[in-house]
């Protein structure tokens, strides 16, 4: 086989898994807007601040929205501000509590790599109706935080 052949072979290869992966990252953007629809179906009217002791899990919803368990069953969805990076890819993040134990709109942020983005917007989610809907949890290893990296104050 020639050389023209074997590169000929790699820019085809190379073309296919850029089409793989682009139909992967849409189908990607297609779930979180699916699981957004279904967090803003289920949120209530936004709060000044809620309580949490330790992050229990968190699944990010888009580019500006994530949810954050507060307990096993007190769910918030949050909004952050547009200066955000990448939210989308973290995979690990903390949540600022300035006044002990509460998370607030007003004074505190999502953090993650070297990023610290503001909280917006907090809503509560009903949870238990939408269990009841059929909303399948995120799998308990893949957001599930970290004993010690979670709501982290002053930070």
């Amino acid at each position: 086989m020639g050389i023209l052949a074997k590169v000929r072979i790699q820019v085809l290869a190379a073309a296919i898994l850029t089409l793989v992966a682009g139909m992967a990252s849409a189908q990607q953007r297609e779930w979180e807007k699916q699981q957004l629809a279904l967090f803003e179906h289920h949120a209530g009217e936004p709060i000044k601040q809620f309580p949490m002791f330790y992050l229990w899990e968190w699944q990010v919803l888009g580019p500006e929205q994530l949810a954050v368990w507060a307990t096993l069953h007190d769910v918030y969805l949050l909004r952050v501000d547009k200066a955000c990076n990448n939210l989308l890819w973290t995979h690990a993040l903390s949540v600022t509590q300035e006044m002990s134990q509460k998370v607030t709109q007003k004074f505190d942020f999502v953090v993650f790599r070297n990023q610290r983005c503001k909280i917006e917007e907090i809503r509560p989610i009903d949870y238990e109706a939408m269990l009841k809907d059929g909303y399948k949890p995120p799998n308990a290893t893949d957001h599930k935080a970290e004993p010690g990296a979670q709501a982290s104050g002053g930070t």
